[in-house]
Parts: C-alpha cells; sequence; structure tokens
C-alpha cells in the first residue's frame, strides 16, 4: 500500500483545524472562573443548539418552509415529545419517534 503524502497532509491539517477551535476555548476557560450569570448562560446552549436543529428538521423541506397540513415529522413529534416529557428516557423517546413515523408513512 502506498501512503500518498498529500492526502496525509490534507487529513492531519484537517485533524488541527478541527482540533484547536475545540481546545483553545476549553483551555482558556478552564483557567478563569465565570460569574454565575454566564454559567446559567451556557447552561442553556446545549438545549438551543438542539431546539435549533429539531426546528429545522420538523418545519423545512427541501429547504423551505412546509405545510403543516400535511408535515407527518410534526404529527410524529407530538408522541415524541409527550413521551420524552413523561419518560425522561433518550431510548423511549428514540423508539417511540421511530415508531409514529413508520406508522404515519405505513398509513398515510
Amino acid at each position: 500500500m502506498e501512503v500518498r503524502w498529500d492526502i496525509l497532509v490534507i487529513i492531519i491539517g484537517a485533524g488541527i483545524v478541527t482540533f484547536i477551535p475545540r481546545v483553545l476555548p476549553l483551555m482558556a476557560l478552564s483557567r478563569i472562573e465565570l460569574p454565575d450569570w454566564g454559567m446559567r448562560w451556557l447552561h442553556y446552549v446545549p438545549i438551543s443548539v438542539m431546539a435549533a436543529l429539531v426546528g429545522q428538521e420538523l418545519f423545512t423541506q427541501d429547504g423551505e418552509l412546509s405545510s403543516l397540513a400535511d408535515n407527518i415529522k410534526l404529527v410524529a413529534a407530538l408522541p415524541t415529545l409527550v413521551v420524552a416529557i413523561k419518560s425522561r428516557s433518550l431510548l423511549m423517546t428514540v423508539l417511540t419517534g421511530m415508531v409514529s413515523m413508520m406508522l404515519l408513512r405505513l398509513f398515510f
């Protein structure tokens, strides 16, 4: 097997470019004490990112705003949301979403 040096350099460069933006903020923030309001603000970042990703998937189709009348993803999200709130189990939530989509695609 021949090693193509140009591909190896690209892979190493991509690794460095991915690694630096993740490690530098972590190293900088580990040395300073953040105020309480900053810690509370950072606490909401993951859920905000997840809501943006899920919202985009639920309300758009092919890059355009989808109609609420025939949006089966939105209909499948309703029982999934209820199970997520009630059970707080990732496995049950994912299974409910998968079964909901399967049944909706089967019948509609």
